[in-house]
């Protein structure tokens, strides 16, 4: 093979060479002489014929003025050597100022008499088998130092069981449904209407909730419970009554009660005793027999007799499946019966008696709704 057929060498390729940038220099802006004013802005427009109106340009201020700072002077903190300086409030300064709490807790003391854990500590405590030198407290926060602390021997955690109240709630009061406000301060049962009572804007009507107290519970209570802190704890109430009527309202921590209350509220009979004004005849009944069977209404099982009847006033008995808000006056209103009060008297089997308005009781072992 000849040398003149042979290819020419391959070209050796390097990395391109940027060109240098140059850098121009801005032009300079054309300067406002020092005597002509600034524009304004946002200025009306002038129309032709009308007078150029004048803006006057900035006016000067004296010196001191525009040096004037607006921040507000830094204060440091005051010295022992300034006059009129007064000492903080310590401990150190006076002893008896700020208390110190001492001794231990009482959880920790019937930790080391029962040789139990904290929790279970805590509700021997809250269960009331607790006493510091023979009174019964049921903080478990409680401190103490040198008292006497002893534990029930009989005391035993099977005994702490869930309690139901039942209250004859007082015309006037909600039925309880709502948690109480513990930044509100409790308020009595607003009086009845008359020509002394006095006039100007009502309030909110008061929580049947803060009737639930020691000090309203009933003497003559038959279930022989004794009465602690913890009793007054995470109470529901699912059962509805008009603002307006009194009777029976029910409280309870037991879960099998509120299931049952919410459960079989559409079977459970609810009985309630009407006063209505003048004497009612058992015909007078009637218009609340046809309100009852028409079907456009679709109201539910009611029973109507008249329980006594006098020229003054006659007591009506109402006896519905379910708890419905309403329905009675509703029906009263179909016969032209004036309400003077409403009252709930029974839940199931469960009924007010003899508990007085306003005060509760617990509920029985032996009672069932």
């Amino acid at each position: 093979m000849s040398t003149s057929d042979s290819k020419p060498p391959r070209p050796t390729l390097g990395k391109p060479v940027k060109a240098p940038r140059t850098l121009v220099a801005p032009a300079p802006m054309a300067s406002r002489p020092p005597s002509q004013p600034s524009p304004v802005r946002n200025t009306p427009p002038v129309r032709r014929g009308q007078a150029t109106p004048y803006y006057p340009g900035p006016t000067s201020q004296p010196a001191q003025a525009q040096t004037e700072s607006t921040k507000k002077p830094r204060l440091r903190k005051p010295r022992k050597d300034d006059p009129g300086f007064v000492p903080p409030v310590t401990q150190k300064n006076y002893p008896s100022a700020v208390p110190v709490e001492t001794g231990e807790r009482l959880s920790k003391r019937v930790m080391q008499i029962k040789g139990c854990s904290r929790k279970e500590a805590e509700q021997y405590i809250e269960g009331g088998f607790v006493t510091v030198n023979g009174v019964v407290v049921e903080e478990p926060a409680h401190r103490v130092d040198q008292q006497t602390v002893a534990l029930d021997p009989q005391a035993s955690l099977l005994l702490l069981s869930s309690v139901t109240l039942i209250l004859n709630k007082p015309p006037g009061t909600t039925d309880g449904l709502e948690e109480l406000d513990e930044d509100e301060p409790p308020r009595a049962a607003p009086p009845r209407a008359g020509p002394g009572a006095a006039r100007g804007r009502k309030g909110p009507p008061p929580n049947a909730r803060s009737l639930l107290t020691p000090q309203n519970h009933w003497e003559h209570d038959p279930a022989e419970i004794r009465t602690l802190k913890r009793h007054f704890n995470d109470l529901e109430a699912d059962v509805e009554l008009e603002t307006g009527a009194s009777g029976l309202v029910v409280f309870t921590q037991d879960w099998r009660t509120t299931r049952k209350l919410s459960e079989d509220l559409g079977v459970m009979e609810h009985e309630y005793l009407v006063e209505v004004k003048g004497e009612v005849e058992p015909d007078a009944l009637k218009p609340i027999g046809y309100a009852l069977k028409d079907e456009r209404n679709n109201l539910p099982q009611v029973k109507v007799s008249v329980s006594s009847s006098s020229p003054e006033m006659s007591r009506i008995r109402f006896a519905i499946k379910g708890s419905h808000p309403g329905l009675v006056a509703y029906l009263c209103g179909e016969a032209n019966f004036e309400i003077l009060a409403m009252r709930r008297v029974r839940m199931g089997r469960v009924t007010i008696a003899d508990l007085p308005v306003g005060q509760w009781r617990y509920l029985a072992d032996w009672e069932k709704f």
